[in-house]
């Protein structure tokens, strides 16, 4: 933590860069300032203002070693502060793999570090810290952070007041470790079943109901001065390709486009939307080049800036990413996206070749200093909103006051609780009784934990049931059991009185579905929770009992514990359809069922 005076050093640094004289600015700076600022920047300061970059490590000066040979086998630094002071990068984004988030009080250390090592350079600037805290599956910051329901768990909620506690709630936490850009909410509409890389990360496949959450969670986040981030435009909730290893095609019309993909953008916009994420899409219907959406010039300026009236900041999705690497070399792609449009380059697989390319496509005269200015203007306008030039550093005592609190973890349970759908209830089988089932064996799929949560999610089942008067015992048999497995499981089941199976995107020729057969073959009761996506249920045909929880984090895993023991109703509604399996042409569930115990 840095001390008092060398924060109000640094901050005053800030000031001076202004020229607003010696002490800590006490308002915004406006854009005559701004401008000011960025006429008596260099180039080489400009071109790595637009850049947002990884970092391996714990601390800013100190990582760890094997964190600085990250460093130094990737971007040829030793730590984050050589990363500031060669490359002069205006943002850094927070992973996990990259070890920058252990705990809240040393992410805070962290950012503080960044800061300053930022500040102390001439004329230093704050850092914008950024990461993908869009709960549910996708999280960089974990317990004892709060963790909150996915967004198609929020979609079965409905509830467009818990999508903006949710955003109020985690951008209160997010800005007390010194995070002010969240790369959340996701605005793509799924209505794709086999969409590997949004799914539940999406509200749902109803464009005016996303819309609604997506507004509502921006209003949070931004009310808790964090920059919301909507993502991934012009929207990626169409395809059967994860654009982190392939390169998808939207076939979309224009007139869907309107129609669908760009309903929650334009409600994100009217809701004051502070940055736009790019999709690396092909959309044809909106750019016949072949290019992604990230280099598309029709698509970023013409409909996003020009028929949108978009003027915030647009960052790319990570550039690391093989869709938008698939036509043009890393040299070219960071080029061609601010000649498209883009204000931030996220996340270059070589920052050095990035870096150098936008350097000399200035110096060659394809790019217009003018052309970065835009850009930077736009980066310093969301400093400033995010109050970055007069209070860049966050204190230990606002992390203990604010993340994690028991006010925040209730909310999350409450918003949690009105999530959880019931699918099916033969019998009814549910609730179940304690006195009637006391003992209960949770099997099932136990897939790596998304966000620094307890885990595994047949544990976290088994935990919850037991505290709430059962005795459970867990059993892990995977998202690809075995036959030993399931004759082990169903062995077990022998001495259980009901049997929870956790299910894990489950398909025709997936032998969790042979598992679920073969437990509800001993007449057992068996209740199925679809972990991760609703559409589980369409190939479970015998299954007595069936819940979708959307995530397989913590706080969703205990609302489906409190819906099994009857603890509290089942309220969500499906915000997606399910498909028949027999015929995927026909819908088994509609959007909007849900079964009650009323």
């Amino acid at each position: 933590m840095p001390s008092r005076r060398t924060v109000l050093a640094a901050t005053a640094g800030v000031s001076a860069a202004l020229a607003l004289g010696t002490t800590a600015y006490a308002g915004t700076p406006d854009d005559k300032k701004l401008r000011s600022l960025i006429s008596r920047m260099t180039l080489p300061e400009k071109v790595g203002q637009l850049f947002v970059m990884r970092v391996y490590g714990h601390s800013a000066t100190a990582p760890d070693q094997a964190d600085i040979d990250a460093n130094l086998k990737e971007i040829g630094v030793r730590t984050a502060a050589e990363l500031i002071a060669r490359y002069h990068v205006g943002g850094i984004i927070y992973f996990t793999w990259a070890h920058n988030t252990r705990d809240p009080h040393q992410i805070a250390d962290l950012s503080n570090g960044i800061q300053k090592a930022s500040l102390e350079q001439p004329r230093g600037l704050p850092v914008l810290i950024s990461t993908d805290q869009e709960h549910g599956i996708v999280c960089r910051v974990g317990a004892p952070a709060t963790l909150l329901p996915g967004a198609m768990a929020v979609g079965a909620g409905g509830s467009r007041k818990d999508a903006r506690t949710l955003g109020r709630i985690a951008g209160q936490e997010l800005r007390a470790i010194g995070i002010r850009q969240n790369y959340s909410p996701v605005a793509d509409v799924n209505v794709n079943p086999a969409n590997p890389v949004i799914g539940v990360r999406s509200f749902g496949s109803e464009a005016d109901a996303v819309a609604g959450l997506v507004a509502s969670e921006v209003a949070g986040y931004q009310g808790a001065k964090v920059a919301a981030t909507a993502k991934h435009f012009p929207g990626h909730g169409d395809t059967a390709v994860d654009s982190h290893y392939g390169f998808p095609v939207i076939t979309h019309t224009r007139e869907v486009w309107e129609e669908l993909d760009a309903v929650p953008f334009r409600a994100a916009i009217r809701a004051g939307i502070d940055s736009i994420m790019t999709a690396h899409i092909q959309f044809p219907a909106l750019d016949d080049s072949g290019d992604p959406a990230t280099l598309s010039s029709p698509i970023l300026t013409g409909i996003l800036r020009e028929e949108l009236g978009y003027d915030g900041v647009v960052v790319t999705d990570s550039l690391g990413m093989e869709g938008v690497r698939t036509k043009y070399g890393d040299d070219r792609v960071p080029v061609l996206a601010l000649k498209a449009g883009v204000d931030q380059l996220l996340n270059p697989p070589n920052l050095d070749v990035a870096w150098k390319a936008v350097v000399k496509a200035v110096e060659d005269g394809e790019l217009t200093e003018a052309r970065l200015d835009e850009s930077l203007l736009r980066i310093l306008r969301l400093k400033a909103k995010l109050r970055l030039f007069d209070a860049p550093y966050v204190s230990q005592g606002g992390v203990t006051r604010t993340v994690g609190i028991p006010a925040h973890l209730a909310e999350a349970d409450r918003i949690a609780e009105r999530t959880t759908t019931l699918l099916v209830n033969d019998g009814p089988l549910l609730p179940l009784s304690a006195r009637e089932h006391p003992k209960l064996l949770v099997v099932g799929a136990d897939p790596a934990s998304p966000s620094g949560t307890t885990g595994p999610p047949t544990g976290v089942l088994a935990a919850a049931l037991t505290a709430l008067g059962f005795t459970a015992t867990a059993l892990s048999t995977g998202t690809a059991p075995s036959a030993a497995t399931i004759a082990r499981a169903v062995a077990a089941a022998q001495d259980a009185d009901a049997v929870i199976v956790g299910t894990y995107n489950v398909t025709a020729t997936n032998s969790q579905k042979t598992l679920v057969e073969q437990l509800t073959a001993t007449g057992k009761p068996v209740v199925a929770v679809a972990i991760r996506n609703p559409y589980d249920v369409a190939q479970l045909p015998t299954v007595p009992a069936c819940l979708a929880a959307y995530s397989w984090t913590d706080v969703e895993l205990r609302a489906a514990a409190r819906v099994i023991a009857g603890r509290v109703e089942p309220r969500g509604k499906l915000p997606v359809p399910v498909q028949r399996a027999d015929d995927p042409t026909r819908v088994l569930y509609p959007v909007g069922f849900g079964l009650s115990y009323e």
